[in-house]
């Protein structure tokens, strides 16, 4: 892929509270990247308006706010939300197969009602800032990898999109859940980047070289002085290491 193919593939997270910021960024970045991920931090601040103001630029919107409850209340969120057509939402993989098949068909249901396209429904499996001591305290069985696996198949069978897990269980996902089942992977960062509060991190290369297909990248790109650079040198590197 060239370097324009390779951008289509980078999910910029915009973790901020600050509208103004967060529409700079946007249009600073269209077609520097493929998508904006909105999350709770800014959806509380800014709500459904700001989501709209967001879209504004023309960058569709990856709507990650981890939806986690009772399947009807999941499901009637899924519904709410399809009307600000988001190209991709979150649920918790843990919340359980009920909850994902009614929120598989919340967005069914809304698209055939609105006419418009259905979002990805993809499933977090573990946080990308936990680690197997983290996974203890919760009462999860371990190891780590186990446990991403076994949500990963639970979110297949349940009807969801795809996943999002760390790209250290990417390959090993890919060889689980075959080549059609969408990959999403956060925790990228540069070489030429801090780690900030990610543990278990890699490299945009490394990630791509082990199937994923969206790579979510937050703080190398948003805290750039230059972030359309930013954006672009990751994805000139990405093509040039595929190439």
């Amino acid at each position: 892929m060239n370097e324009t193919e390779r951008a289509r593939q980078i999910i910029c997270a915009i973790d901020t509270g600050d509208l103004g910021q967060a529409t700079a960024l946007s249009n600073a970045l269209k077609g520097r990247v493929g998508a904006v991920k909105l999350g709770l931090e800014f959806f509380c601040a800014a709500g459904p308006a700001g989501v709209s103001a967001v879209a504004g630029s023309g960058l569709p919107i990856f709507l990650d706010l981890k939806f986690l409850d009772i399947p009807n209340t999941v499901a009637g969120a899924v519904r709410t939300a399809c009307a600000w057509n988001p190209f991709m939402m979150t649920v918790h993989a843990s919340g359980g197969a009920a909850m994902m098949r009614a929120a598989t068909a919340a967005a069914l249901r809304a698209a055939d009602s609105n006419g418009g396209a259905r979002p990805l429904l993809v499933g977090v499996t573990v946080l990308t800032s936990f680690d197997d001591g983290d996974l203890a305290e919760t009462g999860a069985q371990g190891p780590l990898p186990d446990q991403v696996k076994r949500l990963a198949a639970l979110a297949q069978d349940s009807g969801l999109d795809g996943i999002v897990a760390s790209a250290h269980e990417v390959a090993m996902l890919r060889a689980q859940c075959g080549p059609e089942f969408t990959l999403v992977v956060p925790g990228i960062r540069p070489g030429w980047a801090s780690a900030d509060d990610q543990k278990r991190i890699v490299t945009p290369a490394d990630a791509l070289a082990h199937g994923a297909d969206y790579l979510v990248i937050g703080r190398p790109i948003t805290r750039s002085d230059d972030p359309a650079g930013a954006a672009g040198r990751i994805a000139s590197e990405m093509a040039a290491v595929a190439a």
